[in-house]
């Protein structure tokens, strides 16, 4: 059997233990994370996933430590719910996908690789983009970096948060 190595993922795949080492809590802290962000709002914002499942492939998450959908304030579940219109919206825009997963994982057994921070993702999804790469060696492919990933959404993002309703 082969092995892929690749270290600097054990950080992403053990978690953080409290909000100074929560990813979500300190994204936009450097210039690279800042990077991942395509539009921050009053109470949440979208980034990049830095381990994409598909290219175009975004989390929502809100600015305060959180661990479940239950803890959310009002306005935090509506602006989260908010924005995963308008992900919709610009990665429509900007990919033309076939389908888009929407999904929350709360706990290690639902599939969170962050169990204390809860965030939505959006996968975009295309009519057989299953390929013998993820099939056969388990690994996935993706043609698209995520510099260019950030470009093609940041102008959408910004378009849509200046328009004053999001449904098309």
């Amino acid at each position: 059997m082969e092995r892929l190595w690749s270290p600097w993922r054990l950080p992403y795949i053990t978690g953080a233990k409290d909000p100074q080492d929560c990813l979500f809590c300190q994204a936009g802290t450097n210039a690279q994370e800042e990077a991942l962000i395509v539009l921050r709002a009053s109470t949440s914002f979208v980034i990049l996933n830095r381990f994409p499942y598909n290219n175009g492939h975004l989390m929502i998450a809100p600015c305060r430590h959180v661990a479940t959908l239950a803890g959310l304030t009002r306005d935090e579940a509506i602006e989260i719910m908010m924005l995963t219109q308008r992900a919709e919206i610009a990665l429509t825009e900007a990919y033309q996908p076939h389908g888009i997963n929407v999904g929350v994982n709360l706990g290690r057994p639902a599939g969170a690789g962050i169990v204390d921070h809860v965030h939505v993702h959006l996968v975009p999804r295309w009519n057989g983009d299953t390929n013998f790469m993820s099939v056969i060696g388990e690994v996935r492919v993706l043609p698209e970096a995520l510099e260019t990933t950030a470009a093609r959404l940041h102008p959408i993002f910004e378009r849509l948060a200046k328009e004053p309703s999001v449904t098309p």
